[in-house]
């Protein structure tokens, strides 16, 4: 079995609750970013322990939240030794609008996963796009890339969409598969 982390930053519970979506699939340990931007040593080992890591961030301003990016810099250290290099990665997002820019965020993670050596995972999902589709769908948002969560900004985490969060579990499910397939 293969040892999937998922590491993320959440501003108000939203990118919280598709990380546990994400987690709950590929049976992950969550590795949460704190609000100065920073992961505990734990934190670090778990990631440089593990098979898969999957990235989320809430979409800010057309990209990662200032903490994720404060990560992103510090993972340096495993850029240098190569520490993550072949590794499976992917990644997820939640922003207040439907677009939100929410891929620039994505190709964010991609380009950091790329950086690293990593093999980069999608949702590999088909999208629902026809006229009976429904808001609640699995990966209603259309994106092959990664889990994109779409809910008000008037609305808390515990009011997110039913279809976004599947949509991130089976992502998590997908990935826990590869990366088992890959390291056996």
């Amino acid at each position: 079995m293969a040892k999937v982390a998922v590491v993320f930053h959440s501003g108000y519970g939203h990118t919280l609750r598709m990380a546990q979506s994400v987690a709950d699939g590929a049976n992950a340990d969550l590795v949460a970013i704190d609000a100065d931007g920073n992961l505990t040593e734990d934190g670090w080992a778990t990631l440089n322990e593990a098979d898969a890591i999957l990235m989320g961030s809430p979409t800010y301003m057309g990209s990662v939240s200032w903490q994720f990016k404060k990560f992103a810099d510090a993972s340096s250290k495993a850029w240098f030794s190569q520490a993550w290099k072949d590794k499976i990665f992917g990644g997820f997002t939640a922003s207040a609008n439907v677009n939100g820019d929410k891929h620039s965020t994505l190709h964010y993670f991609m380009t950091l996963a790329m950086q690293h050596g990593g093999i980069w995972v999608g949702t590999g999902l088909h999208y629902n796009n026809t006229k009976a589709s429904q808001r609640n769908d699995i990966n209603y948002l259309a994106s092959s890339a990664g889990p994109m969560a779409q809910t008000p900004g008037d609305a808390g985490g515990a009011e997110m969409n039913a279809g976004d969060l599947e949509t991130a579990r089976l992502f998590g499910q997908r990935v826990a598969e590869l990366a088992a397939r890959f390291k056996g």
